[in-house]
């Protein structure tokens, strides 16, 4: 379930990364305390409380899927993003709305049974040792192994009762000195055909559903390999952890968590908003809104693992809406989300901070790469105010796209450090103002050129 993080608590973990859109943060902060303030309720109260979903409003490049990423570091819930733009209506070839239900139980289930593996892993190791210890020791059918007797210093000298050679194959195993030993092993080949059918169900859905079902009916394949000893021990313990995790719970578990924690981000949910009029693009992009619609209201969603109910998971959108507005939505679908927060453009301040304020700032990140070559690179106040403006110029003469201009500057402003620091001579490099107009001065004044370039 969600951790315990108070709104504030939340907001200070966003801040370390997303620069201002205090407003976004502050709305997402109170949404994800709601899930656990419910979750804190009697069960018959909880089931009267819907969650209160979001449309985040703003163009591209200012936070909006940043906020979304950094939230499902912050919490324990069920996280899934996708693009809303993807669905097609019921009828058309495409994936049906109902698929992000799908895959988000899908990699909960994942998660959880990695988390499971992780708590068995211990015991799994030493079944697994012990299994490579049959493999190593001889039988009544099978010869000696004689390779083991090849090195003066690990040499077992083999008893009839089998006990000591074994506990002095143990102790050399645990020590490591068999580990570059080679031992056939029966691995799973999980290579298999793949069918694709189209059905109403979604074509993703039934093709994993017919492996499952040919994986019960057909016997599972196996490959003799030769393998070294380390390696083996690797993939039996592997084999081992799988068999020991009750499949059954976590699939309890999992629909539980989706239900009752779930969150799911849409973004560019203003592509599928169309303007009144009758050409069928249009109507089939009202068409995904009204199937959209149920899930977002509250429905029973079939999966693979089981039956899903969206009543109280929580759907967060975004959308730049620059031709379109939220009130363009069909009614039924506004009224399912009732939290709108529009998200303020970027200038030449915020753009200064992103370069230098947050944990993973953009000039950390060259400084850091640059130093695996041992040069050290460093940037002066100026010349960080320098590359600000220019990203707040060009995304006023150009198209805006926010915070990712950056990137596109930082890649022109360093394409030769980048490319000679191998072997440049002076590995002490400063970054200002007149450096920075030095390379980009000239593209930034072409607008053609800089149309193109930056």
């Amino acid at each position: 379930m969600m951790k315990d993080l108070k709104p504030s608590q939340i907001v200070d973990e966003l801040n370390k990364y997303i620069i201002g859109q205090d407003n976004a943060k502050k709305a997402v902060a109170i949404a994800l305390r709601n899930r656990w303030r419910r979750m804190q309720l009697d069960p018959e109260l909880q089931e009267e409380i819907a969650p209160k979903n979001i449309i985040l409003i703003g163009a591209t490049g200012i936070g909006k899927t940043e906020i979304a990423r950094r939230l499902a570091k912050l919490t324990d819930s069920p996280f899934y993003k996708v693009e809303a733009s993807k669905f097609t209506e019921v009828g058309y070839v495409g994936r049906d709305v109902e698929s992000m239900i799908r895959d988000i139980v899908e990699l909960t289930v994942n998660k959880l049974r990695i988390k499971e593996q992780e708590h068995v892993q211990e015991k799994a190791c030493k079944i697994s040792e012990e299994r490579v210890l049959d493999l190593l020791l001889p039988s009544e059918n099978k010869p000696l192994n004689t390779d083991l007797n090849t090195d003066s210093e690990n040499t077992v000298a083999f008893d009839s009762s089998g006990a000591n050679t074994r506990k002095k194959l143990k102790s050399m195993l645990e020590k490591g000195k068999l580990d570059s030993r080679e031992i056939e092993l029966d691995v799973s080949d999980n290579s298999s055909p793949v069918v694709e059918i189209f059905t109403n169900a979604g074509m993703e859905e039934m093709g994993v559903n017919m492996k499952d079902m040919l994986g019960n009916l057909m016997p599972k394949n196996t490959k003799r390999r030769k393998v070294k000893v380390s390696e083996a021990l690797k993939i039996i313990a592997q084999e081992e952890a799988a068999h020991l995790v009750d499949m059954e719970k976590v699939k309890t578990d999992a629909i539980y968590m989706v239900e009752q924690s779930g969150i799911i981000f849409l973004d560019e949910i203003d592509k599928i908003v169309g303007k009144d009029n009758a050409n069928n693009p249009e109507v089939s992009k009202e068409g995904v809104q009204r199937d959209l619609l149920p899930i977002v209201e509250g429905s029973s969603v079939p999966t693979k693992y089981g039956t899903v109910n969206t009543d109280h998971i929580l759907f967060m959108a975004a959308g730049a809406f620059h031709i379109t507005k939220p009130s363009d939505l069909i009614p039924e679908l506004q009224g399912r989300f009732p939290i709108r927060v529009e998200l303020h453009s970027l200038g030449k301040k915020e753009f200064a901070q992103i370069l230098t304020t947050p944990k993973n700032a953009l000039l950390l990140q060259y400084i850091a790469l640059l130093r695996t070559e041992g040069v050290e690179l460093s940037f002066t106040d100026d010349g960080v105010d320098r590359i600000a403006a220019i990203a707040e110029e060009v995304n006023n003469t150009t198209e805006n796209i926010g915070a990712r201009r950056l990137h596109t500057l930082m890649e022109k402003l360093l394409e030769n450090i980048l490319f000679q620091a191998p072997d440049v001579k002076e590995k002490n490099i400063e970054i200002d103002a007149a450096f920075v107009d030095n390379q980009l001065k000239d593209i930034v004044e072409d607008q053609d050129l800089s149309r193109y370039i930056l």
